[in-house]
């Protein structure tokens, strides 16, 4: 009896799993590009790089669990077919990875550099970034030459005569790109990777003209035209007004000064500038709208051609051109996706905005460039599409047209903006640690003067162009933009305009996405399972502790964490290491301002830091070095020089952070002093030319204080040197 009782329960078991499963399957679409992304970013995790025969047993193992699919009940074949889409994203990532490998410079290069001009930017000091192509560096094989290399240009600098194509040689500085900033965090080596951007440096000589090439190809001939429409825009426009126009028509935003890209990411619209979804969808719906409703107007092609279906096809093509004339950047081929089904599903008949076209981009972008997950962009971007076309297809259901007709498309730009700004937030939090409190504001004033004035005005003047009149739309694009320029500084310029969140754990921002998606897929009471995973990612996020002392991979400049915020060793130098810590702090001081905290003992060119009874010197310069007896007491000693001496403490010199990168140290609740490294987290992969071990984590004792006694402590130091 109790054994007929325990199988009745276990077949009541499975058929109301069987049932909840199979209530599901109306939702499955949206769940193939999730789970594309948890093997993408399983792969992005993994601490090394998996080898030839496990990725062929990983292929296998997905052949395997979609055949077993079609062996099980209909209920639990989704379930293998997850399974397989999981390791699908996991060798989507490999072949990306290899397909995209080029050499990287793994040493510091002064000297001569030779190059064709493929990209002209700006940096974050404001300064004017060339990127490189077909590299010639002095005494180096080409087959050990980077792809591509891009360089800053300091001092005065004959801009005006480069020219896409243009073969350029510089004398400059070249160096492999940096790690992280410290151990865990944003990762430009990966970055850089996936640009094919082999080295990055500055030169202060004046850049000269080689050679300027008789024929370009179909790529550097629309790179000359999207810099010469740029160059015409912001002459007829000049200042800010038409450095913005440039970069919204071109994607050339290397007119934009550093005051007004300020403005507008405090006042959340630095959207606007990025060529994204927002200007494709902008766009291609003018473009649709204006073709369809053109048409409609001929009786005989009204009434005879699929009108409908032919503005669809335009609305593509103009996409298209836009894309490729703006350079096509990530974000533009996310937008060009995402706004490209849409218009498939108008020529196939089905209606536009669905989970389900959201669903078929996010597929397509990630088997075509899966390292856009670990992006803001992707996650940015489809979580505000995911979140309109709920919020959206949801109002459906209830009857509106109680509501006068001219309130509606107010309520319809502010909410589109609360729900893309509420979607948009916490990725934008994590990423960028800052939250803009008035961006809704500033969104719902600027949006729509953007979507009624500045993009038709961006097409009526490329419309009058070739009669000598784009003036007129420059005029009326000037207009709106002067309107936003207007906003954002307004805005930015109120007290508390921006908040300062720490950056999370690793964990926390793929939780939240996962309870998100679970909410907006899962049907009925299972949604309970995703505000569960999103209130654990706050918690957990809340709960994040910052690391106790900060030490750059330079060994110039190390940073304690005290009860003010991070205190900083010096107020000038490795400032973009400085600010980014303070960034993800939650607290972006001035440099000068985190150096003037007090809670370090400096004296002369020696730095102390105490944790919890462990002292940590930070030595700088050769001199101090040398003058410096033993570690004088601590029990860990950085230098920016090579130290070629043995002493009774753990010692990272210059040498061994070039081996293990930025460090972060941390006092356990047993009182262990634990050291841990950015090479370490990161892993040994690719991007990061990590050869042979990697130089494991320390974890120091209260026992060990008797350095001079400890001889494994010793010989671990010598060997990791």
């Amino acid at each position: 009896m109790g054994g007929d009782k325990r199988l009745r329960g276990e077949g009541q078991v499975r058929a109301q799993i069987e049932a909840a499963l199979l209530a599901q399957r109306g939702s499955l679409i949206g769940w193939v590009p999730v789970c594309l992304g948890v093997g993408v970013g399983t792969y992005f995790g993994l601490g090394s790089e998996p080898d030839t025969f496990v990725m062929v047993s990983l292929c296998c193992a997905g052949l395997a669990a979609m055949v077993s699919a079609r062996l099980v009940p209909t209920a639990f074949a989704p379930l293998l077919i997850a399974v397989a889409l999981a390791l699908a994203g996991v060798c989507a990532a490999k072949y990306r990875v290899t397909s995209v490998e080029a050499p990287i410079l793994n040493f510091r290069y002064y000297g001569p550099i030779e190059g064709r001009v493929i990209n002209i930017d700006r940096s974050a000091s404001d300064a004017v970034r060339l990127t490189l192509d077909r590299v010639v560096l002095a005494r180096m094989a080409p087959e050990r030459t980077p792809a591509r290399v891009r360089v800053s240009l300091h001092g005065t600098q004959p801009l005006a005569g480069f020219t896409p194509g243009d073969v350029l040689i510089l004398t400059g500085h070249l160096s492999p790109p940096a790690g992280p900033a410290e151990p865990g965090g944003f990762d430009f080596q990966r970055h850089a990777w996936f640009l094919q951007l082999g080295a990055v440096g500055y030169t202060r000589t004046p850049v000269l003209r080689l050679d300027v090439p008789d024929a370009l190809d179909l790529g550097m001939r629309l790179f000359a035209m999207r810099m010469a429409i740029s160059s015409a825009v912001q002459e007829a426009m000049p200042g800010e007004p038409g450095a913005f126009a440039a970069a919204i028509m071109t994607g050339d935003r290397s007119g934009i000064g550093q005051g007004t890209l300020t403005d507008l990411r405090t006042a959340n619209l630095a959207h606007l500038l990025a060529i994204s979804g927002l200007h494709m969808g902008l766009l291609t719906g003018f473009i649709f709208a204006v073709v369809r409703y053109g048409l409609a107007l001929i009786p005989g092609v009204a009434l005879r051609w699929p009108t409908k279906k032919i503005a669809a096809i335009c609305a593509l093509c103009v996409g298209a051109f836009y894309l490729a004339l703006s350079g096509g950047s990530v974000s533009t081929e996310r937008a060009y996706i995402m706004v490209a089904v849409m218009f498939v599903a108008i020529l196939l008949g089905r209606r536009a905005l669905t989970l389900r076209a959201v669903a078929m981009a996010a597929i397509i972008v990630l088997l075509w460039q899966p390292e856009a997950l670990v992006g803001p962009g992707f996650q940015m971007s489809f979580a505000a599409t995911t979140a309109l076309v709920v919020v959206f297809g949801a109002l459906r259901r209830f009857d509106l047209s109680g509501l006068p007709r001219w309130t509606r498309p107010i309520l319809s730009v502010v909410l589109s903006s609360f729900v893309a700004g509420l979607a948009t937030a916490p990725f934008a939090a994590a990423h960028f640690n800052q939250i803009a409190h008035y961006g809704l504001i500033a969104n719902v004033l600027s949006v729509p003067l953007m979507g009624a004035l500045v993009m038709p005005a961006a097409v009526l003047a490329v419309c009058l162009a070739p009669f000598g009149l784009w003036g007129v739309g420059l005029w009326l694009m000037e207009v709106g933009l002067r309107w936003i320029l207007f906003v954002a500084a307004a805005v930015s310029s109120r007290d508390g305009a921006l908040g300062h969140v720490w950056a999370p754990d690793w964990y926390v921002l793929p939780l939240l996405s996962l309870g998100l998606l679970w909410i907006v897929l899962v049907t009925g009471r299972g949604r309970l399972g995703g505000v569960i995973l999103v209130a654990a990612a706050g918690v957990f996020w809340h709960q994040t502790e910052r690391a106790d002392l900060l030490v750059a991979d330079s060994g110039s400049l190390i940073g304690l964490q005290g009860a003010d915020g991070r205190i900083l060793s010096k107020a000038s130098g490795n400032g973009f290491v400085a600010g980014i810590w303070l960034e993800n702090d939650g607290g972006p001081v001035p440099q000068a301002q985190a150096a003037g905290r007090t809670g370090l003992h400096i004296e002369g060119r020696v730095t102390e830091a105490t944790l919890g009874g462990w002292r940590v010197l930070q030595v700088a310069g050769k001199t101090a070095l040398a003058e410096l007896a033993g570690c004088a007491g601590a029990d860990v000693l950085i230098s920016n020089q090579v130290d070629a001496g043995i002493r009774p403490c753990v010692v990272y010199d210059l040498a061994r952070l070039r081996n293990t990168g930025a460090l972060s140290l941390n006092v356990a609740p047993n009182g262990d002093l634990l050291i841990d490294t950015a090479h370490a987290v990161a892993g040994q992969r690719p991007w990061n030319m990590r050869q042979g071990d990697l130089p494991a984590p320390i974890r120091l004792s209260l026992a060990q204080r008797k350095r001079a006694a400890d001889a494994t402590l010793l010989t671990q130091n010598q060997t990791d040197q």
